[in-house]
């Protein structure tokens, strides 16, 4: 029986979260009225493919995140422009709570399912309590126990709990009551049928330009192995706020003609880049199971998280 299904969420921007939202929404489409609810929107359509039987409700689509914006005026002392930019941040951090709980008061569904654990508070207090409440969680918590106690506390009121990986699923699965811990793999939709040659003296790494994803460390491991291996390159695929300070980094470092930042790539130049390397390097700090694994195992060639 067809079920109507609402999917939270912050953004559809690149991200591998956002990535597996796209993919769940696309998959439970087939047979199911599904929607997603977006509290920013960050461009014209999603970073990813969502099908056309998707509905997609974006929140605030005239204002995005101003904390970069803020630190620059903060950072050159410009006390007029710091002062914009924080009644900004005020008003944006309002609007998004105040107009997902609008959004999750309102909701007629069957199952609603919570990205995040800001969205899990808010539907597990302003939901109604007849739909099916689902929280996923995307991050590890790296032993802070901060944090578990802030993702333990975020469950009130929800039927299920699905965590990224079997660890996660297993760590928590003592740790809450009232709440069904489930563990249901992630996936790509597509499957390329081409494989890398493993000829290419190549690495690459894929993911957001922000200092959770290591790539500062990434950047030093590859100095190291550069010493032995002065005939390899490192491709990082993404963008973010730490591609000019990595760039200074890699040109420190003299390592301007083996490290390359790519930017972000379309799916087509993203196989590209996959079937030009001969390995997968990961050095996030907070990786629970990224999306990209799965992509980088798809070409069959050596996955390795340092």
């Amino acid at each position: 029986m067809s079920k109507k299904i609402v999917i939270l969420s912050l953004h559809l921007g690149v991200g591998g979260a956002e990535k597996v939202i796209c993919n769940l929404a696309n998959l439970l489409s087939d047979n199911n009225d599904v929607k997603i609810i977006s509290t920013y929107k960050l461009a014209e359509k999603p970073a990813f493919n969502v099908n056309n039987k998707v509905k997609i409700e974006y929140l605030i689509d005239n204002l995005t995140p101003n904390k970069n914006e803020l630190k620059n005026a903060i950072k050159h002392f410009n006390i007029i422009l710091s002062l914009k930019e924080l009644y900004k941040s005020f008003k944006i951090l309002y609007l998004r709570k105040y107009l997902m709980i609008n959004a999750i008061k309102s909701l007629d569904c069957d199952i609603a399912i919570s990205t995040r654990v800001f969205h899990n508070k808010l539907l597990g207090k302003y939901g109604n309590e007849n739909i099916i409440k689902i929280a996923q969680e995307h991050n590890h918590h790296n032993n802070n126990q901060k944090y578990i106690k802030k993702v333990i506390n975020s469950l009130k009121n929800f039927d299920y709990f699905m965590p990224v990986s079997k660890e996660l699923a297993d760590f928590y699965k003592d740790k809450i009551q009232n709440t069904e811990v489930v563990y249901i793999p992630n996936f790509i939709e597509e499957h390329s049928n081409k494989v890398s040659s493993l000829e290419n003296k190549q690495l690459i790494s894929v993911g957001r330009l922000e200092k959770v994803k290591g790539f500062d460390d990434l950047i030093d491991i590859f100095n190291i192995f550069y010493q032995t291996h002065k005939d390899w390159v490192l491709h990082i695929v993404g963008g973010g706020t730490e591609k000019q300070s990595l760039q200074n980094k890699i040109d420190s470092l003299n390592l301007n003609n083996n490290i390359f930042l790519c930017g972000n790539k379309l799916s087509n130049e993203l196989e590209n880049e996959y079937l030009n390397s001969s390995m997968y390097l990961m050095t996030s700090h907070s990786e629970s199971f990224g999306i990209v694994l799965i992509e980088a195992a798809s070409f069959r060639f050596t996955v390795n998280c340092v």
